[in-house]
């Protein structure tokens, strides 16, 4: 028993930190915004598939934007209208060559656009799958028009052969660094760069392993650098670990890191990269047993500091099948610089023939330090290029790329974890609120076609609202922004769109607007309403921070709707909640309501079954949220319920209180007045015309039609039939006066024939009786 006590801690550590941190796991939107038209600006064209390639141009007020055999020039403030397009299809040679080796014609055998890059020149430099052929082309756009210039350059090593594979590029200059598979099979990964050396990773999996590439970052170290620092690649991964000693090596994240001037190894790692170093990234979410995996990356930096405290932000997701985590950390780039420039290295022990386990490397390091780049120490020491390392730092920097310290995020935790559709991409804003601190807004795309919007303040999640960009929902492959135009631009594989970065209507009160805790959007006292902080003329009312309320002015109050219902019936009032985080309190006679098997609280409702005399009196609805400073309480709802006993035979019937007076009654009193006149006018006509008898007329008619059929029937009575023995068949009475049973309180006189035998002729006066009767109905 004593010896389970620790293994029973061990499991329920994890379970309790969890619950201690419930409030963190559990965010969910404030608002959720379903979809609607309005929302965003959409662009599709029929036939036209995969938008997930996007270059903004803003000085030619463009996004280039890059799919499935075409390449778009969308304006730039309104997508859904084209500027120019052009076409990039493959031939019939080309897709029969790619069905020839065994590829879907339909699906992987056409060209995908992959990369849109800016040149020097301000071409644009684009590259396509090419039916599993990549290949590269310049673009230029002049007078409204994309043209291909067909060069025609060879693209393996540059563009993935396969349209389904994750790849990473990044152009700086001229010079395109790519992160791909070169060959057919997919099975040479590699990091490379095109220009003007070509230069690329090591053939061993300690290098790169079945690796799904992320996305590349630039970070200009060389610009005003005191130290004579090189510009520096980043490239984010995941890949398969080698350096674990599980029987089933674990798929875990990576950041590597190369110099821009590396141009290989005079010996050793010629035309290689000799900077080349990776380093285990993590991002720690309670409860996970496995490590979560890098999805997408987005490089922030503040202009007005230092490059070092530049962030990158990270989405990662669980690789568990049964689990729907997702979250995101930040990594400053000075923790991951440290971690290469003064962290350990790894290295591979031979345990037996054919097993190599990887340990932290205790020993001597070469000088110049492996992995790093070329400064001004390695200048005084004679070493102007990679050309110039001794081979003891290739060798080892060959053997040992691993760092043996992993990456961990600021706080080390996550900035957001949310439960639900998986993060897709990720894109991040600076902005400044009124309270003159600066606040970093994530919008966030998920696979199920919809945008978070999400802040961390002071170390506490919220996210703002959730917003349906695409119906039918269908994953957010590529997010973009642009500070020029505000928007942010989204694209999956059936269409493209744009939305605001922030839309301060969707609040309509103060007490809305300042809970919402969006740092665009304050509560503008003057005009009555919430809008962008940067249009404002006057001082806004905003709390991002605490989401403080009561710095709104009073409220008007809530127009109340009276209900007239009888006993036995069933009440349904609506409580609309303004916020998923706020929770309904039901009042009458300002008394709480207490759910019961007779009042049942429903999310959006109160419903009331069987209603009795009790029931009636004063409804209030109220919706109270909480922020981080207190609680809040904004009436939604106010009704006045009436039960009407004299009404109890009605079924329990639920109606409005019938309106006296105002234009809607006036409008209804004029249209009832037409009908009645139309009604007097239509009658009279068919008097006039003899299609409805006069009241006086119509007893006397009726006793004539009802004397003929006597005086006929008399006489057919004296008539001798030469089979007037057989017993009559039937009674002939040509007019029967009969009374509906539908209910309704009148009698009509109903024409039959009268029965006769088969040898019988017709009476004449019958017929003709018959017939006067219909022309009369």
């Amino acid at each position: 028993m004593h010896q389970l006590l620790p293994l029973c801690v061990f499991w329920l550590l994890p379970l309790a930190l969890m619950l201690e941190d419930k409030t963190q796991l559990d965010c969910i939107p404030r608002r959720s915004v379903p979809y609607h038209g309005d929302n965003a600006h959409l662009f599709h064209e029929e036939g036209v598939f995969n938008y997930t390639t996007m270059l903004l141009r803003e000085d030619l007020n463009l996004l280039v934007l890059g799919a499935r055999e075409a390449v778009y020039a969308l304006d730039l403030k309104d997508i859904s209208r084209k500027v120019a397009s052009v076409k990039w299809e493959v031939t019939k040679e080309q897709k029969d060559t790619c069905k020839n080796k065994g590829k879907d014609p339909e699906t992987e055998c056409l060209n995908y656009i992959r990369i849109l890059h800016k040149t020097e020149d301000d071409r644009i430099y684009v590259c396509g799958t090419n039916a599993f052929d990549p290949e590269c082309d310049y673009m230029s756009y002049a007078d409204g028009n994309l043209t291909l210039e067909k060069k025609g350059e060879d693209g393996r090593g540059k563009c993935p052969f396969d349209p389904y594979q994750r790849y990473a590029t990044i152009m700086v200059g001229n010079d395109l660094f790519s992160a791909t598979s070169k060959n057919f099979l997919g099975s040479d990964p590699v990091l490379m760069r095109s220009s003007p050396v070509s230069i690329r990773t090591e053939f061993k999996n300690s290098w790169l392993n079945d690796p799904n590439f992320v996305s590349m970052a630039l970070m200009p170290d060389s610009k005003n650098s005191l130290d004579g620092d090189d510009d520096k690649i980043y490239l984010f991964f995941s890949e398969t670990a080698v350096e674990y000693d599980y029987y089933n090596k674990p798929v875990v994240s990576r950041v590597a890191r190369v110099c821009k001037g590396d141009v290989g190894g005079q010996r050793i790692l010629q035309k290689k990269w000799t900077t080349f170093l990776k380093a285990r990234m993590d991002c720690p979410v309670l409860g996970s047993q496995l490590p979560f995996i890098i999805q997408e990356t987005y490089h922030w930096c503040d202009p007005s500091q230092n490059r070092r405290d530049c962030l990158f932000y990270a989405i990662f997701t669980s690789q568990s099948d049964t689990s729907d985590w997702s979250a995101v950390c930040a990594y400053r780039v000075s923790d991951i610089n440290r971690v290469f420039a003064e962290g350990k290295y790894k290295s591979p022990v031979h345990v037996e023939m054919y097993f190599v386990k990887w340990v932290t490397y205790y020993g001597d390091v070469p000088v110049p330090r492996p992995g790093a780049c070329i400064n001004n120490k390695a200048r005084e020491a004679n070493i102007y290029t990679t050309l110039d390392l001794p081979d003891r730092t290739l060798q080892f920097i060959k053997n040992r790329p691993i760092m043996d310290e992993v990456v961990l995020p600021v706080g080390e935790k996550p900035v957001l974890v949310r439960r639900g559709a998986k993060f897709t991409s990720i894109v991040v804003n600076q902005v400044q609120a009124a309270d003159g601190g600066k606040y970093h807004v994530m919008f966030i795309g998920t696979e199920k076609g919809s945008v978070l919007k999400a802040v961390n303040y002071n170390g506490v999640m919220f996210i703002i609202e959730e917003i349906q960009v695409f119906e039918p929902a269908k994953p957010i492959k590529i997010l973009r922004i642009s500070t020029v135009t505000g928007q942010i631009y989204a694209g999956t594989d059936f269409g493209a769109a744009q939305i605001p970065l922030a839309t301060c209507s969707r609040s309509s009160t103060c007490i809305d607007c300042v809970l919402s805790r969006d740092p665009y959007c304050g509560w503008d006292k003057t005009v009555g309403k919430c809008v962008f902080l940067s249009n404002a003329d006057s001082e806004l009312i905003q709390s991002v921070k605490e989401g403080n309320a009561f710095l709104c002015p009073d409220a008007d109050p809530v127009k109340p709707v009276s209900w007239v219902t009888w006993p036995g019936g069933t009440l349904n009032l609506s409580c609309p909640s303004p916020s998923n985080l706020a929770k309904p309190r039901w009042e009458l006679d300002n008394t709480s309501v207490t759910p019961s098997a007779h009042l049942q609280l429903l999310q959006h409702r109160l419903l009331i079954l069987n209603v009795s005399v009790s029931d009636a009196g004063w409804y209030r609805c109220s919706a109270v949220e909480r922020s981080t400073t207190d609680e809040f309480t904004t009436i939604v709802a106010e009704y006045q319920v009436t039960v009407d006993i004299a009404g109890s035979g009605r079924g329990g019937q639920l109606l409005p209180q019938a309106q006296t007076d105002g234009p809607s009654v006036t409008g209804l009193q004029a249209i009832v007045a037409l009908l009645v006149v139309s009604l007097v006018a239509s009658l009279a006509c068919n008097f006039y015309k003899g299609h409805l008898p006069l009241p006086w007329n119509c007893g006397k008619k009726n006793r004539d039609q009802t004397q003929g059929a006597f005086d006929q029937e008399a006489m057919n009575s004296r008539v001798i039939d030469p089979e007037a023995q057989r017993p009559a068949k039937a009674e002939n009475k040509p007019l029967v006066s009969a009374t509906h049973g539908n209910g309704n309180n009148y009698s009509a006189e109903v024409a039959f024939p009268a029965v006769r035998d088969e040898t019988d002729a017709p009476s004449g006066n019958e017929s003709l009786q018959f017939i006067d009767y219909e022309s009369e109905l």
